[in-house]
């Protein structure tokens, strides 16, 4: 059986299928939670042959989930050096092996076929907003060499030929990363669930749970339900019965806004097709319906009403973009994420028949999509390649102190930011004035007769990829080569 969305039907199904619990029931594994995560393990285990049911407070893809970017990039909110240097060079490798195989998890599920108006393209590039050359031919060794991963190093000019801005530097250019419409795929994903004999019961939320013995027990307010193994999906919204691991998490609201089409102009000055990310994550952005500009706003660890950040989200574009002018943002949208302590996803078996897989927050698509694959083959195959996680344990994020602190780093964060990339920049002007003023000077002696007769050597580069020549048509892409890379 086929089925079919657009644009707004396929949320519409949603709220057209949507069927509480109202009956008690029998399930091989009850998942918690249907967003990302939650519908991954019920798509992978009932694919696997187990009888799966989900149930959801709200209804599907409500929160974070139904409402992100939809960037596809292995890898994880910990940088590599970073993950390395907690669990070892080994340990690192095959995570980051798991990471591409959850992006390729997402990128199979997100075919026209199967999810018709996903509207996939290839290709995202991470921008530095400080002039960092020799660490970028660094990382892209480690990358290419040590991790298998396809990346390219772009070089400014070439930067900044896609992205007519003086503010981003170098970049790193990832062919087989991906980006997808991701209001779209999180309900994508739960006809895929469906059909492959899932059950959702949305409107459900859970009362208490008995996690004693071989089969678990699950209260509703209208019903009950028994399973052998129940995946805790829930992120920060695991409610009152399980509110002891949700304090492991510091709630962050992310928001994004839309602007009024833009355009020709907009194609002139973002000549990149794919999503742009810079290193200090605070710019996400991409061109979606043509000619709109999608840009999320920065982190908050304070909830609001999305509209509110749509005067934020035009500023940010007005610094970055001046060229696009004062556009408008027309709409708006966002949701809550949970981060951990120390940077990683929660992926694992709390105690016998009882799993958690939260803590996506600056995780990326991927590594929901991967803790359904581990989480579903672990329970049905025994696969105990979760264990790789259990270095990082549950740890308390803080409360209300740990939300202030996290604000309070925030800010601080994007402030040093700023201050790098103006001061950055003011290095780059004093450079090319240097360069200008040895320049009439060698001109003045050659014309004298007493200096030089051959122009001072140019400037030594790092050696990246070449800005590549122009094409005859208006329109260049980038070279594209096949999948690479956190979310």
């Amino acid at each position: 059986m086929s089925e079919t969305f657009t644009s707004v039907s396929q949320e519409e199904a949603g709220f057209r299928e949507r069927a509480r619990l109202s009956f008690d029931l029998d399930a091989d594994i009850c998942v918690i939670g249907a967003g990302l995560a939650g519908l991954s393990i019920a798509l992978e285990a009932a694919r696997l042959g187990a009888s799966v049911a989900v149930l959801e407070g709200r209804h599907v893809g409500w929160n974070a989930s139904g409402n992100q970017l939809g960037a596809v990039t292995p890898g994880f909110a910990l940088p590599l050096t970073e993950l390395i240097e907690r669990i070892g060079f080994e340990d690192a490798s095959e995570l980051w092996t798991l990471s591409k195989q959850g992006a390729e998890f997402v990128r199979a599920n997100a075919t026209e076929e199967n999810m018709p108006g996903i509207g996939l393209t290839d290709g995202v590039l991470e921008v530095s907003n400080v002039d960092a050359g020799d660490r970028l031919i660094s990382r892209l060794q480690m990358l290419n060499e040590d991790f298998d991963t396809e990346a390219e190093g772009w070089q400014v000019d070439r930067v900044r030929a896609a992205l007519k801005t003086d503010r981003y530097f170098h970049g790193v250019y990832y062919p087989k990363a991906f980006q997808v419409d991701g209001r779209k795929y999180v309900h994508g994903l739960a006809a895929l669930a469906r059909r492959a004999g899932a059950r959702i019961f949305e409107d459900t939320p859970v009362v208490s749970i008995d996690h004693s013995g071989i089969r678990k027990r699950i209260v509703t307010p209208s019903a009950r339900l028994r399973a052998t193994h129940i995946v805790l999906a829930g992120n920060i919204h695991l409610g009152a019965p399980l509110r002891r691991l949700s304090e492991t998490l510091l709630p962050v609201w992310r928001y994004a806004g839309i602007t009024a089409p833009l355009g020709e102009r907009l194609h002139e000055i973002i000549g990149f097709k794919g999503s742009v990310m810079d290193s200090d994550g605070v710019d996400h952005f991409r061109i979606v319906d043509g000619d709109r500009l999608m840009w999320e706003s920065p982190e908050t660890t304070w909830a609001a009403r999305p509209q509110r950040f749509a005067g934020s989200v035009k500023r940010r574009i007005r610094t970055i973009f001046p060229r696009l002018g004062d556009v408008e943002i027309t709409e708006t949208f966002g949701g809550a994420t949970g981060q951990t302590v120390h940077g990683m996803p929660q992926i694992g078996q709390l105690r016998r028949g009882l799993w958690v897989a939260s803590g996506f927050g600056r995780q990326g698509m991927n590594t929901s999509a991967m803790a359904g694959q581990l989480i579903a083959r672990s329970i049905l195959w025994g696969d105990e390649r979760w264990k790789l996680f259990s270095p990082f344990e549950l740890v308390w994020a803080g409360g209300t102190t740990g939300r202030v602190a996290g604000q309070l780093v925030g800010i601080w964060g994007r402030t040093s930011s700023a201050a790098a990339g103006s001061l950055a920049r003011y290095r780059e002007r004093a450079r090319i004035k240097d360069r200008e003023r040895e320049a009439r000077v060698a001109e003045a002696n050659r014309a004298a007769g007493t200096g030089p007769r051959r122009p001072p050597p140019p400037e030594v580069r790092p050696r990246l990829a070449p800005t590549p020549q122009p094409a005859a048509t208006e329109e260049a892409e980038p070279v594209s080569h096949e999948q690479g890379v956190s979310q």
